[in-house]
Parts: C-alpha cells; sequence; structure tokens
C-alpha cells in the first residue's frame, strides 16, 4: 500500500479522531485511555517477570505508553533504559572475556 493509497484509506478517519481528541470532552478521554493502555502493559509486564513470558519487552513498552502524558513515567523509562544498557554492556564484556580465553 503506498502512500497516497494510505492516505485515501485512512486519513479521513485520523483526522476525525485528531478533531475529536482535541475537543474539550476529547482531552480527559485521550489521557483515560492512555493510561489505562499504559498501566495494563506495565501490569502484564509486571506479572510475566513471575510467570513465563516476555516481561523485559513489555514494561518498557507500557512505560513509553504512559510517558505520553506522564513525567514520571518518562524518568522510570530513562532509568530502565540506563539500566537496560550496562547490563547489555556487562553482558558483552563477558562474551569477549569467555572468547579470550579460547
Amino acid at each position: 500500500m503506498n502512500k497516497n493509497s494510505y492516505e485515501e484509506a485512512f486519513g479521513g478517519v485520523k483526522r476525525l479522531l485528531k478533531n475529536a481528541l482535541d475537543t474539550p470532552l476529547g482531552r480527559p478521554a485521550k489521557k483515560i485511555l492512555i493510561t489505562l493502555a499504559g498501566v495494563l502493559v506495565v501490569a502484564l509486564g509486571l506479572l510475566l517477570i513471575i510467570l513465563p513470558g516476555p516481561a523485559i519487552v513489555l514494561i518498557p513498552i507500557g512505560l513509553a505508553i504512559l510517558a505520553l502524558e506522564y513525567p514520571l513515567a518518562r524518568r522510570w523509562l530513562g532509568q530502565f533504559q540506563k539500566l537496560l544498557s550496562s547490563v547489555a554492556k556487562r553482558a558483552d564484556d563477558k562474551l569477549a572475556s569467555l572468547k579470550k580465553r579460547r
């Protein structure tokens, strides 16, 4: 589907949603929807820490959704990214040292 056919098919819907969400009633509804979606994804991620599943993927996705509306979630997402970066660096260093031993 090229860009023109996409715009023809979904451009009107996109404009309608944008106009509906930019009203005095739509802005709180948008915040509620973002909050519910973010909380559900983070809760599922936290549940998947105990159960088998991709918790490490779902938690940052949920935080990214919440970061659209909440600065605190934006800070938590940044801290989570720093944590994952340091873990990845340590794993890379460990793998490099194991390769050198061979």
